[in-house]
């Protein structure tokens, strides 16, 4: 009985809902004649519970949405921070405002989750399907699916993962995030989503002049298809909107927008990202997430874990430096076409008067026979030059190295461990060190290798309560000093 009840009630409240729409049908069309207004009239039908929340951003999204509707550009690149409304309004609300009367648009969209995919299908065919889209522009769906349907116009819109684009084509390819946060440092994961952009995604247009292709995804590496379409000069018109405002950047586009921020550090969206929160999110994501992600520029001014400000390059270690110490960073491929394996990166610093020293720096991608030969070669040839010879080093102040992490290895297992193992195996054979593809170590000058333990155990004992793992930045700073 209750069921019923409750039937009856949603069946009228939608039917007051219809004549209310019916009622002001002409008022509602007239404030969609824009995107903006379209979207301000639709939100409350796909979020009935959520009260809307407009910011100058989203005016400027739907003018250069606008600008690819009315014909006058046909590349459109958008780099804005996450939670900006940036799938919503691409993928869900412009295709249902164009269908309002070019119904026969297709549309291929595409992200690099399915799940995302899937998510802005549903969305924009629950809204296209509402009593208040039909009440306004009635337009029947004969075929529906998750992830596709088509309109009795001809007019489509079909989804795709961004790696399986390789079929279908569009009047308009919305491409909404084609890189994940997971997999953008991963230099093969990279370079395979470039080859899909640049490759297939040309050749899924309906008109190759007039149809238009959309990317529109936030900052995440360098070498992201953003940073390939800038590099290259494919000819996108580039709408760049940072969190916080950078006049050294500001943002002017060829119809005729200008971000219209003036003070440095002004946000973007304070509507929904008031300044205490911007700042409380900074802290868990970390400088290089923020350059990236919130600033759209994937690299911070001057470097990620470490500040080039923070290094001095002179031209000899201080004669007092003795304790020195090497660490590994192993890998084991060889580079290959089509194929971008990690590093094997040795790093070799001294510790003297409060400041650290990259002496030397071996680097490079080795077959696992290659890595034992060239592991065994630094260890056995002098690991430093003469104090003289030291052409260049690196000098990095301890009160820098924030980090309470050791590079150098040390046994963490309690002494009759220790002892057994030793007994078991023999003195010389030191069981307990690490592996190779964990860490080693090479010789230290004038120190002989009986010797070796009761170095590495002050040089761990100095170094674990001040000294970062030096191999974690080694490819990105510190490779040009072999």
């Amino acid at each position: 009985m209750m069921r019923l009840i409750r039937q009856e009630r949603a069946r009228r409240a939608a039917e007051a809902e219809r004549e209310r729409v019916i009622h002001d049908a002409e008022r509602i069309r007239a404030r969609c004649q824009t995107l903006a207004g379209f979207v301000r009239e639709a939100w409350p039908v796909l979020h009935p519970g959520t009260p809307y929340v407009h910011g100058w951003h989203i005016d400027a999204i739907c003018e250069h949405l606008e600008a690819i509707t009315d014909g006058r550009i046909t590349r459109l690149l958008i780099n804005v921070p996450p939670g900006t409304m940036k799938s919503l309004l691409v993928s869900v609300f412009w295709p249902a405002w164009e269908w309002t009367f070019r119904p026969e648009l297709q549309y291929l969209t595409t992200s690099y989750s399915e799940g995302y995919v899937k998510r802005d299908s549903r969305r924009m065919r629950d809204l296209v399907t509402s009593d208040w889209y039909q009440a306004l522009w009635p337009l029947a769906l004969p075929r529906t699916a998750e992830i596709s349907f088509e309109n009795s116009k001809r007019g489509f819109r079909e989804g795709k993962p961004f790696a399986s684009l390789t079929g279908g084509r569009g009047d308009r390819v919305i491409i909404d995030d084609p890189h994940s946060t997971e997999t953008a440092e991963s230099e093969a994961d990279r370079a395979t989503s470039i080859r899909v952009f640049r490759e297939s995604v040309p050749t899924r247009l309906n008109d190759p002049e007039r149809s238009a292709i959309i990317v529109i995804m936030q900052r995440l590496h360098e070498e992201d298809i953003s940073g390939q379409i800038i590099k290259l000069g494919l000819g996108y018109e580039h709408l760049m909107l940072p969190m916080e405002f950078e006049p050294d950047r500001r943002c002017s586009t060829s119809i005729g927008f200008i971000d219209p921020r003036e003070d440095n550090g002004e946000l973007l969206f304070p509507e929904r990202f008031p300044r205490h929160v911007v700042e409380r999110d900074k802290v868990p994501m970390g400088s290089y997430a923020v350059a990236g992600q919130l600033q759209q520029r994937p690299a911070p001014r001057s470097g990620g874990m470490f500040q080039r400000g923070d290094f001095e390059i002179v031209d000899a270690v201080p004669a007092g430096a003795r304790h020195r110490c090497r660490a590994w960073d192993f890998a084991a491929s060889k580079e290959k076409p089509g194929a971008q394996p990690d590093w094997t990166v040795g790093l070799r610093m001294v510790h003297y008067d409060g400041i650290f020293y990259v002496e030397d720096v071996r680097r490079d991608r080795w077959t696992p026979g290659d890595v034992e030969k060239n592991l065994k070669n630094t260890a056995s040839r002098m690991v430093s030059r003469s104090r003289s010879g030291c052409r260049k080093t690196l000098a990095l102040p301890a009160s820098l190295t924030r980090r309470p992490r050791s590079s150098c290895w040390r046994d963490t297992r309690s002494k009759p461990s220790r002892s057994a193992a030793t007994k078991r195996h023999g003195r010389d054979r030191h069981p307990h060190r690490p592996r190779l593809a964990t860490s080693s170590w090479s010789a230290v000058p004038g120190t002989k290798h009986s010797s070796m333990r009761s170095a590495r155990s002050r040089m761990a004992n100095s170094m674990t309560r001040s000294t970062p793992s030096p191999t974690r930045s080694t490819n990105s700073h510190w490779a040009g000093h072999r």
